[in-house]
């Protein structure tokens, strides 16, 4: 070993032997595969503007809902369309448990679910707006809906993987 690395060459293919393995373990980021993240966000509210002061705030209604299909990593849970009492909506997912990864988002999508591995890259080839980033990979999360978004032309909800461009689930947005 001494000997190998006492030449220039050496020296030159164990740096970029260590510059591959630095770039890999950010690219891949192996070790969330073993750390899980849980949030657990409250139910929204919204206090009604025109009601007296002291008065409970209205329950949120739910314009849509759905049940997760695992894609690329097994995933299961629940989601709703929360229209709250001030008008805003929110996305709620709900006993999310889910793999952690590399860079992951909550999309919300025109794309239809397909189950298996046909699912596994269809959410970007279409009309899509990105909520943020997941929160958790397991648990209750809330993420705030843009105002002008058109629930009649985005019917799917997407846990994408942003930096392999694929899937982990998805969920079809049924109106109630």
């Amino acid at each position: 070993m001494r000997k190998w690395l006492g030449r220039p060459w050496g020296v030159a293919v164990l740096a970029v032997g260590l510059a591959v393995a630095g770039v890999a373990l950010y690219w891949f980021q192996p070790w969330k595969l073993w750390v899980d993240e849980t949030v657990q966000d409250a139910i929204p509210t919204a206090a009604e503007t025109t009601g007296p002061a002291d008065a409970a705030p209205a329950p949120p209604r739910t314009l849509a809902s759905g049940e997760l299909v695992s894609h690329e990593h097994r995933t299961s849970g629940s989601l709703k369309v929360l229209q709250l009492a001030d008008g805003t909506r929110t996305l709620r997912l709900e006993n999310l448990d889910t793999s952690n990864g590399p860079d992951l988002r909550v999309w919300i999508t025109d794309a239809a679910v397909k189950h298996g591995t046909a699912g596994w890259r269809v959410f970007d080839d279409g009309k899509y707006v990105s909520l943020g980033k997941l929160k958790g990979n397991k648990g209750d999360q809330n993420y705030a809906l843009p105002a002008g978004l058109d629930l009649k032309r985005y019917t799917s909800v997407s846990i994408w993987c942003d930096r392999f461009d694929v899937s982990f689930g998805a969920a079809t947005l049924t109106r109630t």
